[in-house]
Formats: C-alpha cells, structure tokens, sequence
C-alpha cells in the first residue's frame, strides 16, 4: 500500500517556497528577520520603540502577520514605514507562500530590511522557514523560565533570544539565568538580550544587533 505523508510534503513545498522568498530578497538587496513568540510578549512593543532608532539609517519594511484585526498594522504603519498586513484567518502561523504573496505587495527596492511579525504562538511559527536571514524569539520573563526546555524547537531555530519585561523581574518567579542556561542548553550559539519595552532598556543592544548582523549580510 501506497502512503502519503501529506505533513512532509506540505514541509518540502514550504521550504521551496522559503528558497524562492530568500532569494528574491537577496536579490533586492534586502536583510530580513522572522521574529516570533507567544501571544502577548511585546512583539509589536519591540518594533514600536526600536524602529525609529532605524529608520534614519535603514529604510524598514514590515509584514504584520495575525489571526484577525490590523491594529499591530496601524500602530506600526503610525511610524511612517510600509507595512503590509496578513490576517491567516486562523492559522497559526505564516508560512512560506503567505509570505511570499506578501513580498509581492511591497516595494522591495525601497527596503533595505524587512522585519516579519509571525502570529503569536511557541509551536507552529518555528516548524516553517519564511525564507529570512535570522529568526528571533522573544520571551517575556511573565511566561515563566521553563519556556525553553518546553518548547525547544523556537530556541533551537533561532539566532537570537530576547528576553523582555525585564523591568517586572522583581514582581514575577523568573529566573534569569536558569533561562539564559536552558536556552544554551538546547542552541550554544544563541545570543541572549535582556531588554524591556516598557523603561527602553536594552533596545539600543537589540537595534545594534540589527545594524550588526545587517552588516555582515552583504546585502546591497
């Protein structure tokens, strides 16, 4: 008896798909990041306080990906930057051809980065490869410090972790290091920021990284 792996075969088509993203936005010359997290954890804070330490240097673009509403859109379309928004209708993730449908919408010799908003969620956003640069995971310390060893996939696919809402350490059971430890754990190459939306601690690091890492790329 003959047996489809439906699963794998939707995996492979996504990869094909993420190959074709990578190299159109080589080709434009443009760095991009898939940052990704559970509902709730700041992303959209994040880009909020850290795009306009960028956009005097870099022209931004960003893909806003969520179950349903545009309001993460609007607030960061209110920085003055293109923004594109995808609403899965339920999916819980952006996948490669989201993406895709998506860069086809924007103006990509305009851009020099592209900074993707995934759909809140710690399983499905890091089983699909977007076609970006670097993949980011941002974990508020209100989640808890077990995050890492539960949910190893997002720690192990990404290049950097963000710890943020460092600012309520002292109201929560976090526990800085054993985080930073576990994570380390599971990716020994994963670079950790300890940051907070909320005071601005810790964005300069984070933009630094960006500008860092968008050097090193050898976009044009």
């Amino acid at each position: 008896m003959h047996q489809i792996n439906v699963g794998e075969d939707l995996r492979e088509r996504n990869r094909e798909i993420a190959a074709e993203n990578h190299e159109m936005l080589r080709r434009h010359g443009v760095f991009s990041l898939n940052i990704m997290s559970a509902p709730g954890a700041g992303k959209t804070s994040l880009l909020v306080k850290s795009i306009p330490l960028l956009k005097d240097k870099y022209r931004i673009g960003v893909i806003e990906g969520d179950l349903q509403t545009t309001r993460d859109a609007e607030r960061v379309g209110a920085l003055g930057i293109e923004v594109h928004q995808i609403q899965t209708g339920g999916v819980c993730h952006l996948d490669a051809a989201m993406v895709h449908s998506a860069l086809h919408q924007l103006d990509l010799d305009l851009l020099d980065i592209l900074l993707i908003e995934n759909v809140g969620n710690l399983v499905c956003p890091a089983e699909f490869d977007l076609g970006v640069d670097a993949r980011v995971m941002l974990l508020s310390i209100t989640e808890g410090d077990d995050k890492p060893k539960k949910y190893p996939l997002m720690f192990t696919e990404s290049r950097l972790l963000i710890l943020n809402k460092v600012d309520l350490i002292e109201m929560v059971d976090f526990d800085i290091a054993r985080a930073r430890r576990e994570a380390m754990d599971i990716n020994p190459r994963i670079e950790i920021i300890e940051l907070s939306c909320r005071s601005g601690a810790g964005i300069e690091e984070w933009t630094g990284w960006i500008e860092k890492l968008y050097s090193e790329s050898g976009v044009e």
